[in-house]
Parts: C-alpha cells; sequence; structure tokens
C-alpha cells in the first residue's frame, strides 16, 4: 500500500471536501489508490482551485441536504484511511 503524500498541504477536511465532489461513492468500497486518484481527478477537473470544489460541495449541500451528513462523514473517514498522515487543521 502506497503511502502518497496529498497533492499539497491541504487537510483532511480539504481533501475531503474534494472527495466529497468526486464520483466516488461508499458503495463503490474504494481503496486509498482510488481515493487518492479521485482526489487528484476533482483537484484537476476544478482547475486546482480549491474554491471551485467548495462550490460544488455547498450545491450538492444544498440540493441534497438529506444525504450531505452522511456523504461528508463518509468522505472524512475514506480520506483519513488514505491519507494517514494528513493534518486536520490547517
Amino acid at each position: 500500500m502506497s503511502n502518497t503524500p496529498p497533492p499539497t498541504s491541504m487537510t483532511t477536511s480539504d481533501l475531503a471536501e474534494i472527495l466529497f465532489c468526486s464520483g466516488l461513492q461508499e458503495s463503490d468500497r474504494p481503496s486509498a489508490e482510488q481515493v487518492r486518484a479521485a482526489i487528484d481527478h476533482r483537484i484537476g477537473a476544478c482547475g486546482g482551485d480549491r474554491s471551485v470544489c467548495l462550490a460544488l460541495v455547498a450545491q450538492e449541500a444544498g440540493d441534497h441536504p438529506e444525504t450531505y451528513s452522511a456523504r461528508m462523514r463518509w468522505a472524512l473517514s475514506t480520506v483519513s484511511e488514505a491519507y494517514p498522515r494528513v493534518g486536520t487543521a490547517a
């Protein structure tokens, strides 16, 4: 298992927000490598601009408030496993 560092000095929360707006689903039971690839892909799709990803998170939260909390908990937990050495605060 690879311990690839995060794409930048992002926190667990930052990475979870990016994973949240990716196409990856909890039901996919993604591996750590798939999680890191999905985050890398989403960052690229957002032009490397975290604020673009945050806007997508906000839109999803507004469009699907009934699933927001569960998906964000999953994203936080999944990122913690995929990037075990990342901090939770900036």
